[in-house]
Parts: structure tokens; C-alpha cells; sequence
């Protein structure tokens, strides 16, 4: 008696079921059209494949071709763009000794946390990926791919163990890494700068100044032609559809001719016809002798048919390698045969999630070996054994570079300085908002605190203001840095790993980038603050007051860049603000100074927020400044700047103190903020 599975895959008493590209629950008549990666369904009329009396009749539905089993008239086709692959620019690529993959007893563990253990995820797995083919590592949600991907390019290297050959020698990671690239699931691109732009960045991070420009130009518009791209190379990346981004992404990295590629989940988010666009492209990359390796989760048969080869995981265990045309052979001979119209790459899925017992799982992993099985390669007798290859290929000679990347330090911060006020130019956020901001906010201050600088009867209401402009400058850059810095973590993190730059050139090239913001803001900001509250109109007095201003910008913008370092965005948005909740404690203005206890005596050493106030004070009201006017109130308690000071225990000579400080604690966090950086990129592999 057939199984209520087996009844929807194969059918009831009234109609035929395929599970996969084409399914028709109900009559089946000669006109219906199914994909010929299947199976042809011939002319059935009023008959079942199966029949089963027993059991109830399955639903009345079709789903063959988008049309019903009604009188309904089929859905217009959607017209997509037409992309032209222009293969003769591929010849202008030079071709690439083919570089066989293969690994052994490889496993992973990870570590889950504190008092929480470790965890196995790949199990001494084993597989062979020759050269020139363009090879599918398979398997449900949880499996292991992305795992298996990440230890072979050596993105992950903690926790890995067994061995990794390439051409039959134990591979040497710095040289690997320097003939490989990584592109990531999602398209971690620079959303603010055109197609063009980002070749032409990614050129001269990747093949430097001893390439000539037209060598440059010429290697990008071959890749932009062969990849579609041409057209839209004036295009922002923030613009493109998501076929064109990912494609973007595989353009950037050809720059440099990698021979060995790896892409996680290229097909994610993008429809059907991209999908195949995509994977397309990438067999006929394999034609000049590159190894594409990679992860997708459940392709279509048509999709499938495009691999060379598959390696399919289940539990961080290899239940199949070999050939996709073998897939199906396969099967038949560990009893577990591919139903009809069902698509193979469906079944080995299903088999492997356990859908039809573990004991199958178990089946299939006896029957590869866990990966060691050659046997259902597409020409078992042609793969080489790993002492042929190493006859086959000489020993790689040793270069003398000692860093990973292409291109000099002062290279990699001229480019990423120029890209970086592209992007400044472009940005609403941190440059147009920013600037609009500070104006906003200076001219809210000087109408609130008009004239505050010079009365006597005001001397609270400046001190008040001194210490909303220290939170203004503070705050605003500490905010913005920690919500703005993690999204470029990521984008970071994988232009680091495919060596366009050292970590050292980026954050030199970070940091250099937003001074004119940062100057040009806080001085726009000083002169509408300073002028409309009519603070002493004595040049050396502005220039202290813009200097404070200035320092106080940059810690706290060192500051929030050290939190975006080390926490997520969630995180940091939290952190940031309570972590500078002592900080306004410890400065003196609620509290004075003198009337902290012993024990939190320390706190307004640290306070940033202290030396910031302390500056303020010494440059509007230190430097033995005379008497104030008192025209606006019969009596003025504080006219005499010396007694304001003495009642808030500030000396007023402490500026070059406070400047010191200040600086002192701008190169702290901005150390730390690279040591804490440099972690987290290392923790993550």
C-alpha cells in the first residue's frame, strides 16, 4: 500500500504527480510540455501511473508551465533584461594553470562559548576538486557548506584539522591566498561609487602603479563586456539589481586573474534567470583553467546540470561526490532510486535532511567513503592520485614578499584616501547631514544664548551653553561612528581577506579621510556659536575655544569608533551613551570638582568630558580676563571672572593641560580601536 508521500509524488487514481520542474496533479494531455531534464511524459488519458483504491484521491491542482488545470489563461511572461555575455573578451584574459584541490580527514570545531564547550561541524570529511571545472558543494540548512567553504579558501583557520593539498603538496596558505579570491553570500560592495569606479579602484589596489593605465582600462573593459557590465558602468553600485551586483562582485575580483575562486550561495536573492546568468558565467571563467568552488542550497535541475561536479554534505558528513551526470547512478546502485520527474538534486537533498530515515544517511556516507570514493567522477581513470600531480608540477618558487598584498602601503593609502572622499562627497549622512547639523544646532545655540558671553547676570547660562556644545561635539561624532562604522566592517572584512589592502593602510586611510569633515563641521559650528552669544571677540581666545572644540570632536569620534569596533550595531547603540554617562559625571559641572568624594577622585582623571569644560573655561574666562558688563540686571553675583572660577574650583590656566589630555586620550582610543579592530578580524577566522 503506497504511502501518502508516494501518492502526491506519483499520483492517485485520477491524475499523474511530479515533484520538481514541471508537476500536473489531474489529467495529462498531449499538449503539455515538461522539461526535458526529465524524463518525457507521454500521452496518459484518464489513467494513473499508480493506482492505489485504497487511498483518497489527491487535490485537482496543476502547476505545469504557471498554468492551472482550469480554463484560466496562462500568466504573461515578465520581460527581463537581456544580458550579453561577450565571450570574445574572455580570450583577452590570460589563461590559468589549473590548480587540483584536495583534502583529507579534514574536520572544524567551533567554539560555543564560555562554559559551553566546543562543537564538531565537519567530520573528517575527505573530497577532490580537479582544475578547470566549476563544482557545487551541496547540502540542507546546517550541513556544513559554508563551514567546508571557509576552511578551504582559509578564511577559517581556527579549529581546522587534516590536510589540504594543492597539486599534491600540502598547500602554504599566504601563497594560496595570493592565487584566490573569496566573494561572500552577500554583495559587500561600496554602495556610494559607480561600476566604474570600483574597478577602477579595485585595479589599483590589485595590480598597482607597475601596471600602465591603459593596461588597466584594457583589462577593465574586457572583464565589463565578458561580465555584461558595460552599460551600466556609470551606474551606482546602490542602483544595481542583484544579478548586476553579484556579477559586479566577480568582476572586482578578476581583476588580479585569480585561479581559484570561491563564491558562498551565489544564486541567493536573485530570480531564475539571473540565477542561471550567474552560474553561466562562471562555467565558461573555468574554460581558461580556473576552479570555481562553490556553496548552493537546493538549485533546479536546469540549474544543475550546469556544475561539473557536486559535493554533497549532510551533518558535516560527504553522503556524494562525483560527476551531477552520475548523481542518479548513484543512487540506483545504494537502492535508493530517484523517483520519476523528480528532480535529482530535490531527492539528494531530501535524503540528505533524513526526510526518509538517517539510516540512509548512513547508507550514502558508507557508500562515498565520507569523500574518499572516486569512483563516480565523470572519468574516474583520468583524476590524478596526489604523487602524479606532484611529478606533474614542479615546486612553486618562493617569492620574497613578505606582505600579503599586491600593491605598497603608500599605494593602498593613496587609492583608499581617494576613494574615500568619492564617497565623502556622495554621502547625505556623514558629510551633507553632518555639516547641516552643526549649522542647525549652532544657530539654535547662539538664539538661546544671545549675548551670554559678555553679561555678568548670564555667567551660568554660558556655563550651561559651554557644556552643551562639549555634549554636542561628543555625542553627535560618537553616535554617528558607531551606527555607520559596522556597516563598513563587513566590506572591510572581505576586501582584507582577497588582499587589497592591510588592515594598517585602511584604518591610516579611515582616520585621514574624515579630518576636512571633521574641521570644516566643528569650524562652521565655532564661528555662528562663538559670535551669536558674544563670547570675548579676542582672536587667541577663539582659537582656544575651536581647539577644545576640535580635540573634543576627535575623542569622541575615537571613542564611538572603538565601540563599533567591538560591538554590533544593537550593541554599540546602547553602550555608547550609557558609557558616557560617567563621563559627564566626572567633569565638574554638576558636581564640582572639589566636592567629589576621595574615592571617585580618580573619575575625573578620566573624563574627557572634564578636560573638555576645563579648556572651555580657560579660554573664555581664564587668562585674567576683566570685569564683565552688567547691563542686564541691577546686581551681577559673578562679574568678576576669578570668583565664577573659584566657586567652580577651575583654575583657568590649565589649557595646555587640558590639550594634552585630550590628545592623550585621542591616541589611546584610536589604538585601541586598532588593536580591538585587528581582533575581531582574527576571532572571525
Amino acid at each position: 500500500m503506497a504511502t501518502a508521500r508516494e501518492q502526491f509524488l506519483f499520483g492517485g487514481d485520477n491524475g499523474v504527480a511530479g515533484l520538481g520542474l514541471g508537476i500536473e496533479i489531474g489529467e495529462v494531455t498531449p499538449s503539455r510540455v515538461y522539461n526535458p531534464t526529465t524524463e518525457p511524459v507521454r500521452p496518459v488519458q484518464h489513467a494513473a501511473l499508480i493506482t492505489s483504491p485504497s487511498l483518497p484521491t489527491p487535490p485537482q491542482v496543476g502547476y505545469s508551465n504557471g498554468a492551472t488545470a482550469s480554463n484560466q489563461p496562462p500568466l504573461e511572461p515578465v520581460e527581463e533584461e537581456e544580458v550579453h555575455f561577450d565571450t570574445d573578451a574572455l580570450n583577452n584574459l590570460p589563461a590559468r594553470e589549473p590548480v587540483d584541490m584536495e583534502f583529507k580527514e579534514l574536520s572544524l570545531t567551533v567554539n560555543l562559548g564560555f562554559k559551553r564547550g566546543d562543537k564538531e561541524i565537519l567530520h573528517n570529511v575527505c573530497g577532490k576538486f580537479p582544475g578547470s571545472q566549476l563544482i557545487a558543494i551541496m547540502g540542507p540548512s546546517g550541513a556544513g557548506k559554508s563551514t567546508l567553504l571557509d576552511a578551504l579558501s582559509g578564511f577559517k583557520t581556527t579549529g581546522v584539522d587534516g590536510s589540504i593539498l594543492l597539486n599534491g603538496r600540502r598547500r602554504d596558505l599566504p601563497s594560496f591566498r595570493r592565487m584566490s579570491c573569496y566573494i561572500t553570500q552577500d554583495d559587500r560592495l561600496q554602495p556610494l561609487l559607480t561600476v566604474n569606479e570600483n574597478m577602477h579602484i579595485a585595479a589599483d589596489l590589485k595590480l598597482g602603479t607597475s601596471v600602465s593605465y591603459e593596461e588597466k582600462e584594457s583589462r577593465i573593459e574586457d572583464i565589463l563586456l565578458l561580465l555584461g557590465l558595460y552599460n551600466h558602468d556609470q551606474t551606482l553600485t546602490v542602483r544595481l539589481s542583484g544579478g548586476q551586483k553579484k556579477r559586479l562582485s566577480i568582476a572586482m575580483e578578476l581583476i588580479n586573474n585569480p585561479t581559484v575562486m570561491f563564491l558562498d550561495e551565489p544564486t541567493t536573492g536573485l530570480d531564475s534567470s539571473s540565477c542561471t546568468k550567474v552560474l553561466e558565467l562562471l562555467k565558461k571563467l573555468t574554460s581558461q583553467g580556473r576552479t570555481i568552488i562553490c556553496t548552493i542550497h537546493q538549485p533546479t535541475a536546469k540549474l544543475f546540470q550546469i556544475f561539473d561536479q557536486v559535493y554533497v554534505l549532510s551533518a558535516g558528513n560527504c553522503v556524494y561526490q562525483g560527476s551531477t551526470q552520475k548523481l542518479v547512478p548513484f543512487l540506483q546502485t545504494v537502492d535508493l532510486p530517484c523517483p520519476m520527474y523528480h528532480n535529482p538534486a530535490d531527492y539528494i537533498i531530501e535524503l540528505a535532511c533524513g526526510e526518509y530515515g538517517f539510516d540512509k544517511i548512513d547508507t550514502l556516507k558508507s557508500a562515498t567513503e565520507n569523500g574518499s570514493c572516486l569512483t563516480w567522477f565523470d572519468n574516474p581513470s583520468a583524476v590524478m592520485r596526489a604523487e602524479t600531480l606532484m611529478r606533474k608540477y614542479p615546486i612553486p618558487k618562493r617569492t620574497k614578499a613578505r606582505s600579503l598584498e599586491d600593491t605598497s602601503f603608500t599605494n593602498q593609502c593613496s587609492v583608499l584616501i581617494r576613494r574615500g572622499y568619492m564617497k565623502a562627497k556622495r554621502d547625505t549622512t556623514m558629510t551633507h547631514l553632518r555639516i547641516g547639523v552643526n549649522i542647525a544646532v549652532a544657530a539654535l545655540f547662539g538664539a538661546m544664548y544671545d549675548h551670554t558671553g559678555r553679561e555678568g547676570s548670564r555667567v551660568l547660562d554660558n556655563y550651561n551653553l559651554l557644556f552643551a556644545i562639549l555634549m554636542h561635539h561628543s555625542m553627535t561624532t560618537m553616535m554617528l561612528t558607531v551606527l555607520t562604522f559596522p556597516i563598513e566592517l563587513s566590506i572591510l572584512i572581505k576586501e582584507h581577506f582577497n588582499r587589497w589592502y592591510s588592515l594598517k593602510a585602511y584604518y591610516t586611510a579611515m582616520t585621514l579621510v574624515d579630518l576636512p569633515v571633521s574641521i570644516v563641521s566643528c569650524f562652521l559650528f565655532t564661528v555662528i556659536v562663538y559670535l551669536w552669544s558674544y563670547q570675548p571677540m579676542e582672536w587667541v581666545r577663539f582659537w582656544m575655544f575651536f581647539v577644545i572644540s576640535l580635540l573634543t570632536v576627535f575623542v569622541g569620534q575615537s571613542f564611538g569608533l572603538m565601540i563599533g569596533a567591538w560591538f554590533d550595531v544593537t550593541n554599540g547603540t546602547f553602550l555608547a551613551p550609557v558609557l558616557t554617562i560617567p563621563m559627564m559625571m566626572f567633569a565638574g559641572f554638576g558636581v564640582t570638582l572639589r566636592d567629589l568624594p576621595s574615592y571617585l577622585q580618580w573619575g575625573s582623571h578620566i573624563s574627557y568630558l572634564r578636560y573638555g569644560l576645563e579648556g572651555f573655561i580657560a579660554a573664555i574666562y581664564g587668562m585674567d580676563r576683566g570685569v564683565l558688563a552688567c547691563e542686564e540686571a541691577p546686581y551681577c553675583h559673578y562679574r568678576y571672572p576669578k570668583k565664577f572660577l573659584e566657586e567652580i574650583t577651575m583654575r583657568g590656566d590649565q589649557f595646555w593641560n587640558d590639550v594634552a589630555a585630550l590628545g592623550l586620550m585621542i591616541v589611546i582610543f584610536r589604538l585601541a580601536s586598532y588593536v580591538i579592530l585587528k581582533a575581531k578580524i582574527k576571532s572571525i577566522r
